[in-house]
């Protein structure tokens, strides 16, 4: 029988992996699963550093439930308008740290709409997030794997998007087709601003630069800012427990947080737009 040639390379050997309906199997006889929610865990065994590596369940839901609400759809806009503009008919697209695919998603729908035939697929290093991108969006392909070795062909992504995760410029020069596009979405100086008010007796503004990286041009940096009213405590929460601030606050700065019954917030981003040399 024959089958077709999966988005993903083997991670043991770097061999092309044949998609199946239930595994991916490359020719030297390496074979993953699938899970039932669609996704194949290509993360093997030596190069975890925990039992459960990247965001838990709790901070998956999280994230889920707060971008569901819209609270980042200009962020997502815009990265579907430079998707667009900036892509080939028939691009491939890799979200590297793709979380729960609320990015990824919007990118694929996007070009779909615009009468492209994208293939697109994301990894992310979380199991608990990958299970929700997958089961949600089924047309497009996910893995458990990390962007510092991706189980990704080399040259074959004309747009890689990365929004708030690991920067892998390594991998990003190798999986990337001279010509494609990187998209590298990192917060703006005050992005948060009125949360870390809260939360620490002296916050700082995050750091905004531009920095050339060697296989890389710069297109321009697109900068992002507005504002959201968090009507209720649970959506607080969900913002909270979906930053990294949830790990590295201790509780008596936390219980402030939770005594809000709303908030009023700075949102910032800053997208960097590259093309690979």
């Amino acid at each position: 029988m024959d089958y077709t040639p999966s988005f993903f390379r083997c991670p043991l050997c770097a061999a092309p992996l044949e998609d199946a309906p239930t595994v991916l199997r490359c020719p030297s006889g390496h074979a993953f699963d699938k899970a039932r929610e669609g996704y194949t865990n290509l993360l093997p065994a030596n190069q975890k550093h925990s039992k459960a590596p990247g965001d838990d369940k709790g901070m998956s839901a999280a994230r889920r439930a707060f971008l569901d609400k819209g609270w980042y759809k200009p962020l997502r806009d815009a990265l579907c308008r430079l998707a667009v503009d900036l892509a080939g008919p028939s691009p491939t697209v890799l979200d590297a740290g793709c979380g729960e695919g609320y990015y990824t998603a919007g990118v694929h729908e996007s070009l779909l709409a615009a009468g492209k035939s994208p293939r697109t697929a994301g990894i992310d290093i979380s199991k608990f997030s990958i299970q929700k991108a997958a089961k949600r969006y089924p047309g497009i392909a996910f893995a458990v794997a990390s962007a510092y070795r991706m189980p990704i062909a080399d040259q074959c992504a004309g747009l890689l998007l990365n929004v708030f995760s690991p920067l892998a410029l390594e991998e990003f020069r190798r999986v990337l087709k001279p010509g494609g596009i990187y998209l590298y979405v990192v917060p703006a100086a005050n992005h948060l601003w009125e949360l870390k008010e809260v939360l620490y007796s002296h916050p700082y503004p995050n750091e905004e630069k531009e920095t050339p990286y060697e296989g890389f041009t710069y297109r321009e940096i697109i900068p992002i800012a507005y504002r959201i009213h968090l009507p209720s405590q649970p959506d607080i929460h969900a913002l909270f427990q979906m930053t990294p601030y949830y790990w590295k606050t201790g509780r008596e700065d936390a219980a402030r947080l939770a005594s809000l019954p709303e908030l009023d917030c700075q949102i910032g981003f800053r997208v960097h737009v590259f093309r690979r040399v």
